[in-house]
């Protein structure tokens, strides 16, 4: 239950991913420097302690011994190379978020990480989309209101513009094969795209957007739904259902009354 900090820094994603690999040759082991003081500990603790103390040196010289053995060729997918030297700057979002996108995809084929989340921006975001031909900031349009079709249009440039990336993740998922077969990565990935709020210009909790993608999970795809005061604490319910943790609320309780949605299978 604590929440996670997104790296928002590609180069640093990168490093937490790989960098363990790039200097093999000078791993060093940790337990060669504190064998003799493990030794001193032994000598002064229970039979059962000292046990234990054997049984963790010994999963840390298997976990050293993996570490030295590994070799980046025997990875089932080659290490990325990132665009250099892109800075962290409003004009290169695009960039940093294919970058980011390129790297989730790689870590679900190496194995690093099965679970992703994706977060474009934040929930005051002042991108200025540029690159589209939106000047103003992001945040400042969803305030417009309805009436002002001008900003509307703005609007439906940048969310059209968030709904290609996603389908950019689609398609490298879809174009990546499973390892050890069986489809693709899409075939066996549930994508999930959504937002906090249903509008920005009055903050409401109605009718937000899900856009479920992939055959991760078994369910029907392919349809479109609208669930009339649904609470999305029941989609998530769902989704537990669908890794098979058969759980009967998410989040607060209140909201959970009617449990999975039965219209996703």
């Amino acid at each position: 239950n604590k929440p996670i900090a997104p790296i928002d820094d590609p180069y640093q994603m990168f490093e937490k991913l790989y960098g363990r690999m790039k200097d093999q040759a000078s791993l060093k082991s940790i337990l060669d420097d504190v064998r003799e003081d493990l030794d001193r500990v032994a000598s002064h603790v229970s039979i059962e302690d000292r046990r234990l103390l054997e049984e963790h040196a010994t999963f840390v010289r298997q976990m050293e011994q993996e570490l030295k053995s590994a070799d980046n060729s025997h990875l089932a997918h080659a290490v990325p190379e990132l665009e250099p030297g892109v800075k962290d700057e409003n004009d290169n979002m695009p960039r940093i978020c294919k970058m980011q996108i390129d790297l989730m995809v790689n870590s679900f084929v190496a194995d690093f990480a099965r679970v992703a989340t994706l977060q474009l921006t934040n929930s005051v975001g002042q991108a200025k989309m540029r690159w589209i031909g939106v000047e103003e900031g992001h945040h400042e349009l969803s305030h417009k209101p309805d009436s002002d079709e001008e900003s509307q249009d703005k609007l439906t440039r940048i969310n059209r513009w968030y709904c290609e990336q996603f389908a950019y993740m689609a398609k490298r998922l879809a174009e990546t094969p499973e390892p050890g077969g069986g489809g693709s990565l899409l075939d066996n990935t549930l994508l999930i795209w959504t937002n906090e709020l249903g509008k920005g210009n009055s903050h409401t909790l109605d009718n937000i957007p899900f856009v479920l993608v992939g055959n991760g999970l078994d369910f029907r795809m392919g349809r479109s739904l609208k669930l009339p005061k649904a609470p999305h604490n029941r989609l998530l319910i769902s989704l537990a259902h669908g890794f098979g943790h058969h759980i009967d609320r998410f989040g607060n309780p209140d909201f959970c009354s009617g449990g999975p949605l039965s219209e996703l299978t």
